[in-house]
């Protein structure tokens, strides 16, 4: 079984998206299999990324974020574009904001999420952020790109419909959209908290996972992470 967020008590940490496209291969490899394999294995982020190299075209695009955070290594994977060599990246420490497209891609929802995460940085400095409050405040978030600002790959209208942080579509199969949120929050004393909004029977939970990174040590640049699930 696989899953878009994994974590791990030895701090590793996997997560990815799907990339917005107008054709899928109703045959490929599923996505959620690669942050299962990333906890299960022992490489570290950059060796991980670099042997996916061979099977990266089985799957429908993805962006994969693989992370560990004992050894201060992050690292930024996509098999997108199509027919180009698979994208590796080191991402440094700092503010990142991965949608459906590249990592800190400048499209709606991802600009409108990293400014507002920014501002309720700043409003608790250096005291603690309350994830609850930020998840219900962030991700609920409905407002939509104007037209002139959709990336032009399927339909306009569900280009807009899929614009905003939090989605939900009407469609003849049923209602499309966001169906959890969740925040993982890490102490330099690696007390670990993992917080979720979900949807179960069309009802919205939650619930915390509270536990503890081992060998973590102090880390100067820290990666914060809000992440947002759309099925």
């Amino acid at each position: 079984m696989g899953t878009w967020l994994a974590c791990s008590t030895q701090g590793r940490v996997a997560f990815l998206t799907n990339v917005l496209e107008l054709h899928t291969l109703p045959e490929a490899k599923t996505r959620g299999d690669l942050p299962v394999q990333f906890l299960k294995s022992s490489k570290q982020p950059k060796e991980f990324a670099e042997s996916l190299k061979s099977e990266a075209h089985y799957y429908n695009g993805f962006n994969l974020i693989v992370t560990d955070i004992v050894s201060k290594s992050m690292v930024y994977i996509s098999n997108r574009p199509k027919g180009q060599p698979i994208t590796i990246q080191e991402v440094p420490p700092g503010l990142h904001v991965l949608s459906n497209d590249q990592l800190d891609s400048p499209w709606h929802k991802a600009l409108r999420l990293e400014l507002s995460f920014k501002k309720h940085v700043a409003k608790y400095g250096e005291g603690v952020i309350p994830v609850k409050e930020i998840i219900q405040k962030l991700m609920k978030d409905t407002v939509k790109a104007d037209k002139s600002e959709l990336p032009h790959i399927c339909s306009l209208d569900w280009e807009f419909n899929l614009s905003s942080i939090f989605v939900e579509v009407e469609t003849p199969l049923g209602v499309y959209g966001t169906r959890s949120s969740a925040a993982l929050t890490v102490r330099s004393s690696g007390e670990a908290s993992f917080y979720e909004l979900y949807l179960d029977d069309s009802k919205w939970k939650e619930h915390v996972i509270d536990f503890h990174i081992g060998k973590l040590k102090f880390t100067q640049g820290l990666y914060k992470a809000v992440t947002d699930e759309v099925v």
